[in-house]
This record gives C-alpha cells, sequence and structure tokens, in this order.
C-alpha cells in the first residue's frame, strides 16, 4: 500500500512539474497561434526551415528523415537527401545534428536541447512566439534576448530572415520588490551595477518590439509565416501519428453507430417475440 502511495505522489509531482514547466517565462502578451496539420505545404516549409536553420544545433531525435517525408505529401526520397539531408545520413536516419555533445558543452556551456517534443512540453502558440521575439540587447553573449524566454542563451538564428528588432520602450514601470530584492541579490553577487535602475525600484518599460525595415529578407507578413510554418511542423513532429489517429478515430466511430443501430433493431426482434409468448 505504502509503495503504491509512493508511486501515486510521484506521478502526481511529475505532472505539475510538467504544467510548471510549459508556463510561460515571462508575462510577453503572446500572439494567437493555432496550427494546421492539414497544410502540408506549411509543413514543408516549415521542415525546410528547420533543416536549414534549426538542425545544425537542435535534433530531432526521435523522428526519422524517411517518416517525414513519407507524412508530407509523399516527398521522394531522393530530393529529401539532395535539399534535407546535408550530412552523411540516410534516409532511414533519426534527424540528429552533426554537432557533438562534447562540442556543444565547449561553445555554449550546455548542450541545444532536442526540440522532438518542444511543442508538448511548451506548446505550439509559445514556440512561435518565441521565433518572432528575440531583440537586440548587447548585454548579452549573443547580442540579442527574447521577450518570450528572457536572457535566452541562443543566437537568433532567424535573423537573416526575421532583420534587426529593437525593443520599444515608454519610460519607466516600477518593479516588484521581491523582483528589486533579487536583482539586488544578483548585482552583489556579480559585483556589478549595471542595472542600477532596478536596484531604485524602477526599470524601462519595454512592451513593444519593432523590426527595422528593410532589414531583413522577409516582409512582416512573411516572416510572421515562416514562423507559423516552423512551429506548425515542430507541432506535427511532437506526434507523427495524431492525424492518422484522427482518422481511424472517424472510422471507429462511425462503426460503432452502426452497431449501435443493429444493436437496437435486433434488440426490438428479441423483446417482441418475449413479448409475443408472454401468457396473458
Amino acid at each position: 500500500m505504502k509503495h503504491g502511495l509512493r508511486w501515486f505522489w510521484a506521478a502526481l509531482i511529475s505532472v505539475l512539474s510538467s504544467f510548471a514547466f510549459a508556463a510561460s517565462d515571462s508575462t510577453w502578451e503572446m500572439e494567437s497561434m493555432k496550427p494546421d496539420l492539414n497544410d502540408v505545404e506549411s509543413l514543408q516549409r516549415g521542415l525546410a526551415l528547420y533543416a536549414n536553420f534549426c538542425i545544425g544545433c537542435h535534433s530531432l531525435q526521435y523522428q526519422r528523415y524517411e517518416r517525414t517525408a513519407n507524412d508530407l505529401g509523399e516527398i521522394p526520397h531522393n530530393l529529401v537527401l539532395e535539399n534535407i539531408i546535408f550530412t552523411d545520413q540516410r534516409i532511414g536516419d533519426y534527424m540528429t545534428t552533426s554537432m557533438s555533445e562534447e562540442d556543444a558543452k565547449n561553445w555554449f556551456g550546455v548542450a541545444p536541447p532536442d526540440l522532438t517534443m518542444v511543442t508538448r512540453v511548451r506548446s505550439p502558440k509559445w514556440v512561435y512566439n518565441f521565433l518572432k521575439t528575440f531583440y537586440v540587447d548587447e548585454s548579452r553573449p549573443y547580442g540579442v534576448n527574447n521577450k518570450v524566454f528572457p536572457n535566452v542563451g541562443m543566437p537568433h538564428v532567424l535573423l537573416p530572415l526575421q532583420g534587426i528588432s529593437e525593443e520599444v520602450c515608454y519610460g519607466y514601470a516600477t518593479v516588484d520588490v521581491l523582483d528589486r530584492l533579487n536583482a539586488f541579490d544578483e548585482a552583489q553577487k556579480e559585483g556589478v551595477t549595471d542595472s542600477i535602475d532596478r536596484l531604485q525600484g524602477r526599470e524601462l518599460n519595454c512592451p513593444e518590439i519593432r523590426v527595422i525595415p528593410d532589414s531583413g529578407l522577409y516582409s512582416v507578413e512573411e516572416f510572421d509565416q515562416a514562423a507559423f510554418d516552423l512551429a506548425n511542423f515542430l507541432h506535427y513532429v511532437s506526434d507523427p501519428s495524431r492525424q492518422q489517429r484522427k482518422a481511424l478515430g472517424t472510422w471507429v466511430i462511425g462503426f460503432l453507430v452502426i452497431l449501435l443501430v443493429l444493436a437496437y433493431f435486433l434488440n426490438r426482434e428479441y423483446w417482441k417475440d418475449i413479448h409475443k409468448d408472454k401468457p396473458e
């Protein structure tokens, strides 16, 4: 009994932890995003974006190239080998990065996370907004920060497409007392005072980011579509059999409805005979 209770509490804590991890890291107001797994062209564009901008660091270690090609409109395998796979991997291999974990730790301090389940741990909307909200921040190691994931430890890999984004600030906002104390503790540990505004109980109020016109290859609308495509593709990767299950579920429900009708009429026939043979 005690052993069973321990398993129950462990499972409960695990579930609650996953919800906490899935919560947003900031108060940024996110734009809505509803994935569409029936939009095969969007999924194909998302695959191309992932192959060109993401796979250098981030793997999809539970997804195979072949399964992806077959699911996304039966893409010919030779096209995948020519345009998606840039290493000596084969069509049946998992979609893994060529960067070793040791090199990743040396270069970045920590290995970049696998993205197979990112939209299930977070959400497609979170990924979509994360891709759109990088902005210039010279205080960060890679010169950029992110509104959805503050102090993110990665460069803005889609910068050539989106262009340069800057914060739009409107004066100062009041800092929460606990945040102020945390900032003070961090400043003491690091021996810096570059967050003096925060220590004094205020910080810049920067509720918007703005893309510098013509600084990227895409227009705002085109980049929004690219961010949607990539988030949509990662949503597909998180559960590749989702669409097949839905299609199969439709047939199963249809079968059960037909079975229910047959059972109803069969039941009527049985009771008809029972009432007929019942003595008056």
